[in-house]
């Protein structure tokens, strides 16, 4: 079970990353780009959902790297990624925060991180992350 304050725990380990409130919910950017955001259901999602059980809890949407991404995430954890009407055609999905732990939240979030950073940054920050990778001169 993860939280708004989690997420902001992990993508402050993130190079750039700023908060800012957008649309009266807290969001994180890299370079000015939103990649997570808190995102509540309005009342129209909230009756899209129909007969369908209203997921519960905070809910985050993170930025995807691209459409095809994000089908593959919404097949590969159904139990923790999902789309409303609002997101269709846009390359973004839907974390709930209380069915998500803290690894795959940790994944998620350098995905969307990496959908939306200067391709520089992301690719140095990766390599610093490499395992084995010795900081000393050589």
């Amino acid at each position: 079970m993860s939280s708004e304050d989690d997420v902001a725990r992990i993508v402050a380990e993130f190079p750039d990353v700023g908060e800012t409130t957008k649309w009266r919910n807290r969001t994180w950017t890299t370079g000015g780009a939103g990649f997570a955001w808190i995102r509540p259901f309005s009342k129209a999602d909230v009756k899209r959902f129909g007969a369908e059980p209203v997921p519960t809890g905070e809910i985050l949407a993170v930025s995807t790297d691209g459409m095809d991404d994000k089908a593959a995430l919404l097949e590969t954890r159904p139990d923790v990624y999902f789309d409303i009407e609002h997101l269709a055609g846009y390359p973004a999905l839907l974390v709930q925060l209380e069915s998500v732990d803290e690894t795959t939240l940790q994944d998620v979030l350098l995905e969307a991180w990496l959908a939306v950073a200067d391709e520089a940054r992301a690719k140095a920050f990766l390599a610093q992350r490499q395992p084995g990778r010795s900081n000393e001169g050589g």
